[in-house]
């Protein structure tokens, strides 16, 4: 074997959380520098498709949700719009599911491209709801990438009872293990484990594995967690890649096929931007034609603010959460709402709202649940949810409206 055969090169570009993110803005950084957004991302990857021999798109989970176009389609505009994109592999996030099983089912029938997860199964038989896992052959080495995603995909799950899932790190590890093992007397030159549960859980989830299982990087996603560098535990490279489109992650590793590991590496997150790739043209049609139809629909004025209501962070308190929070509670003539920080999606809303303007703030389309309790219970309630490990960044608090009855 020559050196050329056995160390090969191999680009790695990835993204997760992307949520919609379809569309370009400007910075104001400078007269016509714009950021983010599919056609100029699209851009970059057909950029180094060219440029590079042996070139890998993967996103760890989190595609849908969280823009106007996005939720009128249910998913479908942006499965059609990563088809164009082409990915070699995508792994489930939990917002993969939040237009129900069923649809997400369909979804995957929709995609040309891999989705895979280890961890989710169907109850009465055992068997896994998706492919647990994809070997890739690329320039004559085995790639293998292998999904699991974060326990909050329960959340949507747990009225289907159908479903199970092998949710804690424990048994994510163990899944891994028993894939891993499959193989282990075949020559699988990189594994790949494709993951959705945030970053502190990847390093978590890489002191657990078998250094026997051969397990070489740990892509993921679901924090949001913007990285100088990948971090490095148990000899296994754990890297993510913000939220949204204006970056992407992009590994270039050279793999031992002698040791079947990577003996090279070098990690970049790059701005998504009109200085890094020219725009993609044909993408930015695909995008105008689901754009034209949901302009129609949400370009008009429902109503105007005294002030602009701004959301900066999830773990304060905020005149937008409060007002969304005001909403629901005028709904049904509530005494109390608790709404979720994690799901108001936009920084800031008004003065003037259009219907688009709500619908990115607060996309979900989701159940009001409605309980009667005592002044105790209430309180206790609130002690619960204000305790100290839930006020920390990345952990979603809860806006109020109303005043208890005692």
């Amino acid at each position: 074997m020559t050196l050329t055969e056995r160390f090969k090169k191999f680009t790695i570009l990835h993204s997760n959380d992307m949520h919609g993110d379809f569309l370009a803005e400007a910075t104001g950084l400078e007269e016509g520098h714009v950021i983010g957004g599919m056609s100029l991302l699209s851009g970059y990857i057909n950029q180094v498709r060219r440029d590079e021999k042996n070139v890998l798109f993967v996103i760890a989970g989190d595609m849908l949700q969280g823009s106007t176009i996005d939720s009128e389609y249910q998913g479908i505009s942006t499965i059609e719009i990563m088809n164009y994109l082409a990915p070699d592999v995508v792994t489930l996030g939990n917002h993969e599911l939040d237009y129900g099983l069923p649809h997400l089912l369909f979804l995957e029938k929709m995609a040309n491209f891999p989705i895979v997860n280890a961890n989710l199964y169907i109850k009465k038989y055992n068997r896994r709801l998706m492919n647990p896992y994809i070997i890739l052959n690329v320039d004559g080495f085995d790639i293998m990438f292998i999904g699991i995603v974060t326990e909050e995909a329960l959340r949507t799950l747990k009225r289907d009872r159908n479903i199970g899932t092998f949710i804690n790190l424990e048994d994510a590890a163990s899944e891994i293990g028993k894939i891993c093992n499959a193989y282990k007397n075949d020559d699988i030159d990189l594994t790949v484990i494709l993951t959705h549960i945030g970053f502190e859980e990847d390093k978590k989830l890489a002191a657990m594995l078998d250094p026997e299982w051969g397990v070489d990087m740990i892509i993921g996603g679901h924090s949001h967690t913007f990285l100088e560098q990948p971090a490095e535990v148990n000899n296994i490279l754990i890297a993510q890649a913000g939220v949204g489109t204006d970056q992407i992650g992009r590994f270039d590793i050279v793999v031992d096929d002698d040791t079947n590991s990577i003996v090279e590496w070098k990690w970049q997150l790059l701005p998504v931007d009109n200085n890094l790739a020219l725009p993609d043209l044909e993408i930015e049609k695909l995008i105008a034609s689901f754009k034209e139809d949901v302009d129609r629909k949400y370009n008009r004025l429902i109503g105007r603010l005294a002030h602009k209501m701004t959301h900066p962070k999830r773990e304060q308190e905020t005149e937008l959460g409060n007002l969304i929070a005001d909403i629901f509670a005028q709904l049904d003539s509530l005494d109390v709402v608790f709404v979720a920080s994690g799901s108001i999606r936009g920084q800031e809303l008004g003065p003037p709202v259009t219907l688009s303007d709500l619908k990115t703030v607060f996309p979900y389309q989701d159940t009001l649940h409605k309980f009667r309790v005592t002044g105790v219970h209430l309180t206790q309630i609130f002690a619960h949810i204000m305790r100290p490990e839930n006020r920390i960044e990345g952990q979603s608090e809860y806006f109020l409206s109303g005043q208890p009855r005692h």
